[in-house]
């Protein structure tokens, strides 16, 4: 899937290996006011890219289900196409995308803070006790996506994932959009979702650091109010670091591009054409508008 102001492509390779494209525009809240307002463009941008990821990945994978015959869908799922009827399939993707945010708030927001207060009775400092927590948060991350990342389809998702990579590298480079040209780049990039999350998990350390440690309830409703501030700020730096060069950056940005070795792989040629074709549906004339809003 690639993106630009305007539209969105996403590219999938069928069984019969031909390579289908859908492209439409981009609209809703990415298109409003708000969305080009600082910290609030990156509130609106992450749970934009969490709805359009779901419907790429849904997308995709009707071509299979054709191949392979459709499956039986569940109680659920017959119940809400029953009760919204044209709207089932957005209801369906907002309810996946609103479990998705819960399930990441219990495991890497509310857990590790309910975990650290245990400590409370023998550290009394409320920062020791919100750098425990916050070092505890990125360590669950990265056992996490260490995990998912020895799953055979997480691999190709993953090596799709460096493909993309590669091709943003050769057109931010200049280059003719080729397999040939995109392959010599690297599969990491600084503005990469991958990124992002760790300047929100840096970004959260820092922020939830200065309201120190009250009682448990208090200090899990101040972590959900400030999260979307927090991916706000997160948001605004890793644009800024996509666009400098400067040494400063370099080191920030270490981090989150080390975490990549392990959400990218090196993609084949094959993936290199899928994402090629993605990203040719959605050229833009001025190369200095970002392609990753």
């Amino acid at each position: 899937m690639m993106k630009s102001p305007k539209d969105i492509a996403i590219a999938v390779r069928k069984p019969d290996h031909e390579i289908v494209i859908k492209k439409e525009q981009v609209k809703g809240m990415t298109k409003s006011t708000l969305s080009k307002t600082p910290v609030i463009r990156g509130m609106i941008a992450l749970l934009d890219s969490m709805v359009t990821g779901v419907k790429s990945l849904t997308y995709s994978a009707e071509f299979f289900e054709e191949e392979s015959g459709e499956e039986e869908k569940g109680k659920f799922e017959k119940w809400v196409e029953k009760t919204f009827g044209d709207k089932a399939s957005d209801i369906l993707i907002y309810f996946s995308v609103f479990m998705a945010i819960l399930m990441g708030m219990l495991i890497f927001i509310i857990f590790p803070t309910v975990v650290i207060n245990f400590l409370k009775t023998k550290v009394q400092n409320p920062w020791l006790l919100n750098m425990a927590e916050g070092i505890l948060r990125i360590l669950l991350f990265i056992g996490y996506v260490s995990l998912i990342s020895r799953m055979k389809d997480i691999q190709r998702v993953f090596q799709y994932h460096g493909a993309e990579h590669k091709t943003i590298h050769c057109y931010e480079n200049g280059l003719p959009l080729t397999v040939e040209n995109a392959r010599q780049f690297p599969t990491l990039h600084p503005r990469c979702g991958t990124s992002f999350l760790v300047f929100v998990m840096l970004v959260s350390l820092l922020l939830f650091s200065m309201i120190g440690w009250p009682n448990p309830l208090v200090r899990v409703l101040s972590r959900f109010i400030l999260m979307p501030i927090v991916a706000g700020i997160s948001y605004e730096i890793i644009r800024w670091a996509g666009k400098s060069q400067s040494k400063f950056v370099r080191i920030i940005s270490y981090p989150g591009l080390y975490l990549q070795k392990l959400t990218t792989r090196e993609p084949d040629d094959s993936q290199l054409e899928v994402a090629i074709a993605a990203m040719k549906n959605v050229l833009i004339d001025d190369k200095e508008e970002d392609l990753w809003q």
